[in-house]
Parts: C-alpha cells; structure tokens; sequence
C-alpha cells in the first residue's frame, strides 16, 4: 500500500524525496508534467528496439507536420533546444562548412531581432548557438518603423516569443509581413502555450517559419522534449544542426524513447477533450477558492480566460487590511511541509495563486486545507 506521503516513486521514495503536490503548473523545477499511460507506454515499446535515426525524425517529422498545418517538423531535446537549432538554422542553413562553424559565425548573417518586451532568461539558447540579439522596439517612431529600421544585412531572422507576460502591440502576422518582405524569417517561441490545442497551428497559420513548443507541459510528453514545425528548408537545416550530427546541437540529444513518446503524446493532445479538462480544472479551483471566502482581507477569485494564466487558476488577494501571514510567508510553508505544496505568488501584485493543471484527483483538497490552516 502506497503511504500517503510517498512520491509515487519506489525509485525517488528511496532516495528520500518528500512527495510534492504541484500547484505552480508544468515547471521543469518541480518535474514538468504527468505522462499518461499511452505515452508511458510509448516510451517503454521503444526502449528495446534499433532503429534508422535519420528515418525516424523524418517518419516523426511529418506527424508533426501534420498535426501543425507546417510544411516539415522535428521532434527535438525541450523546447529550448527548439530554440538553439532555430537560430543556427537561419544562421548556417544547411551549409555543412557552416554547420561545423558554428558558434563562430564569421561570414554568416547572424543577428537575431528580438523586442525589448520579448527578452527572457531562454534567449540565452540563441546565442548558444552564436547568434547576436539585436533589440528593438525603445526608439522614436511607431513600432512597424522601429522593426523595418531594425532590419538590416546582418539580420539573420526576428524572434516573437508567446509567453505569459509578454505582449507586443505588433502582431505576428504584421511582424512576419514586415520581416517577409526584406526576406527575413520569423522564428516563434511557444514553449507554453499548449493550451489551448488551437495555438498548434495557429502560428504556423500566422506565417511563422519556425515555431517550437514543449513536449512537456501541457502536451504531456517527456519534459526533456519539444516539437519544432516550420518551412521544410529551415527544418531540415535544423535537423543537420542537431544530434546525431556532429554541430553546436549535438549536445541537445533526443533518444528514440522520447521522439516516441511525445508523438503518442501529440496524437492525444490533438484528439482529447480539452472542454472536459478545463471543466475539471475549473472545479478544483472552486473548491481551493471556497476557502477563503469570508475571511477579511482575502478576495478569492478564480481566473479563467485570462492570457497569462494557464487553464482556469484559483488566485487570493491580499487587500490591504488583510493581518495574517504574507503571500510569501504562506508559499514558504506550504512548500516546507510534508507533503511538499507548491503554490505561486506575485504575478499580479500582492496575490497567491494554485494552478491546477499539474494537479491530481484528491489534491485539490488537500492545498485547500492548507491553504485554509494559513488563512485562519
């Protein structure tokens, strides 16, 4: 029988890990997402057999492309991978001189736009690859001049990144119209943003000409992966510029138990109910709400539909004649307990909130009661 507090894992139980009840969503910090069965299984049918790797990225390739409304795709090690072959794709092509190059990229167009609202911690994967962020988006002039006068010989594509956040008043169609017409391409970060299922094609649909997404998170593939979708040219040059391949992305290896897996877990993403997933969720962020109902000095609210927020999110206010502990004093708490719950703070101001996606039957409850032995 397994112990209320065990992680689930004879492996990870064994090396004394406290269980963790992951109200914080699809982190990689506190291990991603759960893999359903199907995709569990996937993963184990692949783990004894050999196989041509060339063959399968091109059999996975078009699954994807398929999936994606794009013309190729590759399933690579985590969306920050995607972004590593993204920039050396626009960079060395499929030139095998250059693909050796890299990161030096002398000869090479090699600057990557990218606006000032869209900069983040990941962007680091461009410039593994030996690319330069070019800034934009500060200057004089309405941001469409500001982008076209950004855009010179040494640009070698304009970033976008979809992330909670993060907001351009240009959008991707006008960004890619813009960049189209110097001959530019446009590459798209969506790690996160699945869901909703209508995003996997729609960047594609934009005219992005290479978009990655997490095999993680919402997808519910292995953490460690990610889709990358786009014009058959620039996948390709991706593909020689990634593991097997002896370039700058061979240290971004993805074994054949994965590309498994979040094919499996692709082909579930696109045929589930993602209303009767976002109802169950919505009903656990009920019950953690209820809990702070009444009581002075907290506003419960549940926030659903708002773009920076991922699903239906259970969210606490703290007004200004609240007396109890602070938000941060509450996650403290909460994540040193056994079990371990971790919730997040701060988004919007003074606030504690419990995302439920990462959640399982019968947790919802338990974060309420502790929640509720906080607030009281």
């Amino acid at each position: 029988m397994t112990s209320a507090n065990s992680t689930g894992s004879a492996q990870f139980d064994g090396l004394g890990l406290k269980r963790v009840i992951n109200g914080r969503s699809w982190v990689t910090i506190l291990g991603g997402s759960r893999m359903p069965e199907e995709v569990q299984h996937a993963m184990a049918d692949a783990a004894n057999t050999f196989i041509d790797f060339h063959e399968l990225n091109k059999r996975a390739g078009e699954v994807i492309a398929q999936y994606t409304g794009a013309e190729a795709g590759l399933v690579v090690a985590g969306a920050s991978a995607g972004l590593l072959v993204q920039a050396a794709a626009v960079m060395a092509g499929q030139d095998p001189e250059r693909i050796l190059q890299l990161p030096d990229t002398t000869g090479m167009k090699d600057e990557i736009l990218i606006f000032e609202n869209h900069r983040f911690g990941f962007e680091i994967c461009y410039r593994t690859a030996g690319a330069t962020l070019k800034e934009w988006g500060k200057g004089e002039g309405s941001l469409a001049e500001q982008l076209t006068a950004a855009i010179d010989e040494k640009t070698a594509a304009v970033a976008y990144v979809f992330s909670p956040w993060m907001s351009c008043d240009l959008s991707l169609r006008e960004v890619v119209a813009i960049a189209h017409a110097r001959d530019v391409p446009v590459i798209v970060d969506g790690a996160a943003m699945l869901p909703p299922a209508d995003n996997l094609t729609r960047y594609i649909a934009d005219g992005a000409d290479l978009v990655t997404f997490s095999g993680g998170k919402g997808l519910r593939g292995p953490q460690s992966t990610g889709i990358l979708a786009g014009r058959a040219d620039l996948v390709e040059a991706a593909r020689l510029n990634m593991s097997p391949h002896a370039s700058v992305g061979r240290g971004s290896k993805v074994a054949k138990e994965e590309i498994a897996a979040v094919l499996a877990a692709l082909n579930r993403f696109v045929s589930m109910d993602h209303e009767a997933e976002w109802a169950t969720w919505r009903g656990w962020s009920e019950s953690i709400t209820a809990v702070g109902k009444g009581i002075k000095g907290l506003r419960p609210v549940i926030e659903d539909g708002d773009p920076n927020r991922q699903g239906p999110t259970a969210v606490f206010y703290f007004e200004e004649d609240w007396g109890g502990p602070s938000s941060k004093e509450i996650q403290d708490v909460l994540s040193a307990g056994d079990p371990s719950i971790h919730v997040g703070v701060g988004s919007y101001g003074d606030e504690l909130y419990v995302s439920p996606v990462a959640l399982e039957q019968g947790e919802a409850e338990l974060v309420a009661e502790a929640l509720r032995e906080q607030f009281t």
